[in-house]
């Protein structure tokens, strides 16, 4: 397969939300993306509380990058000392194009995207986007995260990304009170967290969904 293959195809909605044609979904909320964010990903992992030096955020699917700027924003408005470690994990990476076109849709965080496009510093955080399939790339990889954002497409149109094996994967690359949260609240998903070592529980989800889940691992 191509390296063309592999990139995120996509249509534009309202000419500013970017929607997957391979897994017909929206990347962000029609509503306001960045309060979907600091709702499900922030606050159902208890951020930006637990930021400290070294702090370690693990995604599985990075899309346009707005959970990373929107990490980061939260990040230097705490004032947190030291550096932020963000790793996540694509199989169809989206182009830098497409990319900023999506990310203008959100002005407030316009100074992150244009510091990144401009190349992150030794102060920025450390962003790792790991390619390929979270399947295989996961489990080589050799780090362990404070808190996971799980932010694939739905379960019923990209079940590949919740499959067990890989949220057992998740729960493998978490460190000991480390934390996820997530968008959705599907049974089959919440009961292979609890089998990868989480307590879970189900929360107020964000605008018109009614429920997400976020869990810790004991």
């Amino acid at each position: 397969m191509g390296m063309q293959d592999q990139q995120a195809k996509i249509e534009w909605r309202d000419g500013r939300v970017p929607v997957s044609t391979q897994f017909d979904d929206p990347y962000f909320s029609l509503e306001d993306g960045v309060a979907e964010t600091e709702h499900v990903f922030l606050m159902g992992n208890d951020l930006p509380g637990r930021f400290e030096d070294g702090f370690h955020i693990a995604e599985l699917g990075f899309g346009t990058g707005l959970n990373f700027l929107v990490a980061w924003q939260a990040w230097e408005a705490k004032g947190a000392i030291g550096r932020l470690h963000f790793t996540s994990f694509e199989a169809f990476p989206m182009v830098p194009g497409d990319r900023a076109q999506a990310l203008r849709a959100f002005p407030s965080l316009s100074p992150y995207a244009e510091r990144w496009a401009d190349g992150l510093s030794r102060t920025d955080p450390l962003l790792t986007v790991i390619e390929g399939d979270a399947r295989e790339t996961l489990t080589g990889w050799d780090g362990a995260a404070d808190a996971w954002f799980l932010d694939g497409f739905s379960p019923a149109k990209n079940p590949e990304l919740w499959e067990p094996p890989l949220m057992q994967a998740v729960g493998d690359h978490t460190k000991h009170g480390g934390t996820f949260a997530t968008y959705t609240a599907a049974g089959n998903v919440r009961r292979a967290l609890q089998t990868a070592g989480f307590e879970v529980e189900r929360i107020q989800g964000f605008g018109r969904k009614r429920h997400m889940s976020r869990g810790r691992k004991v």
